[in-house]
Formats: C-alpha cells, sequence, structure tokens
C-alpha cells in the first residue's frame, strides 16, 4: 500500500529480463573467479548496445533487468546481444547461452527500480525462454507491428506461467540481419 500522499510514479516501455543459462555449472565447474570475467562481459556487451535511453535497472545475479523505451529497439537491442553472445564465445569450450523474455506496459518506479505487473510477466516470459532465445509478449508484438522488417516472430501460441491467471500468447523472434 502506497504511504499517505505518496503516489507512484510510473512509465510506459519495455522491459527486457535475461538469465545466463548453466552458470551456476559454469560457476562450479569454472570457479568464481571465472565466472566473475563472464558477468563482466555480459555486462561489457550490454553497454556496448544500450540505446541512449534504454538502461540497465539491475543486476539479478547473472540476470539483467533492462528497460527500453520502445519495443523495437528492445527486440533489436537484445538480438544484437544474442549475436554478440554468440561471436565472444564462438571459439570457446563454454558458450554464453542468454535466455530473454520481453515484455511492454507500464512499470511503477520504486526508487531506481521498476516493480509492477508487466515487469513480472517479462520475468515469467525469460522463464520459458530456451538457451540463446528471445521471446516475446504479444502486447511487445502489437507495439511493434510492422516496424522491424528483418525479424520474423514465431508464434508459440498460449502458454501458461506461473503466477499469471490466463495464458499469454508468445512468440520467438529471429533476426534475419
Amino acid at each position: 500500500m502506497a504511504e499517505a500522499g505518496h503516489t507512484a510514479r510510473s512509465t510506459e516501455g519495455t522491459v527486457v529480463f535475461t538469465d545466463i543459462v548453466g552458470f551456476t555449472e559454469f560457476t562450479a565447474l569454472r570457479g568464481d573467479d571465472e565466472a566473475v570475467a563472464l558477468l563482466s562481459k555480459q555486462e561489457r556487451l550490454v553497454r556496448s548496445v544500450l540505446p541512449a535511453k534504454a538502461r540497465i535497472v539491475k543486476e539479478l545475479g547473472d540476470g539483467l533487468l533492462l528497460w527500453f523505451e520502445d519495443a523495437c529497439e528492445a527486440v533489436s537491442t537484445t538480438l544484437r546481444l544474442q549475436q554478440l553472445y554468440e561471436e565472444e564465445t564462438a571459439d570457446s569450450d563454454m558458450p554464453l547461452w542468454v535466455r530473454a523474455g520481453v515484455h511492454s506496459g507500464r512499470q511503477t518506479y520504486r526508487g531506481d527500480d521498476l516493480i509492477g505487473h508487466d515487469v513480472n510477466v517479462a520475468s515469467r516470459v525469460a522463464d520459458v525462454a530456451g538457451p540463446a532465445e528471445v521471446l516475446i509478449s504479444d502486447a511487445t508484438l502489437k507495439a511493434i507491428g510492422d516496424k522491424l522488417p528483418d525479424v520474423e516472430f514465431d508464434e508459440l501460441g498460449p502458454v501458461v506461467m506461473k503466477g499469471l491467471p490466463e495464458p499469454m500468447r508468445l512468440y520467438r523472434a529471429i533476426s534475419f540481419s
């Protein structure tokens, strides 16, 4: 419940949750120093492609919560990151596989953090994604419209996700560039 006289400040945008697949096993096999190096590599790559109005909201262990003003930028940046992760680890015996979930809607500020239903949905979408996969919600697809002609969206159908009362249509984003 909000404190008396306190109005929650909210914004419209697109949230991306990422999660490194197999990070616990990577850390067990390679140790903490290499795990920290991998997280540093992830952060460096994200910062190298993040648009000016986008931001890293917070780090969540081996995952990130990113915010974008524009759904097209969110999807194209996330797909570019997948390409960079693959390029960076092409010669490695441990690929950097990152799952990502993208959802557009309204987020509420809590300090510098973002909370709310639409943030939770983005997290659940990421939970469904497989290694190196970018999944988007129906709300994000609607926000994109036909503005990303070099990206195909394969419908997965209605997906039941933990904590959400209704199944949600999800789509796999695939870049052709």
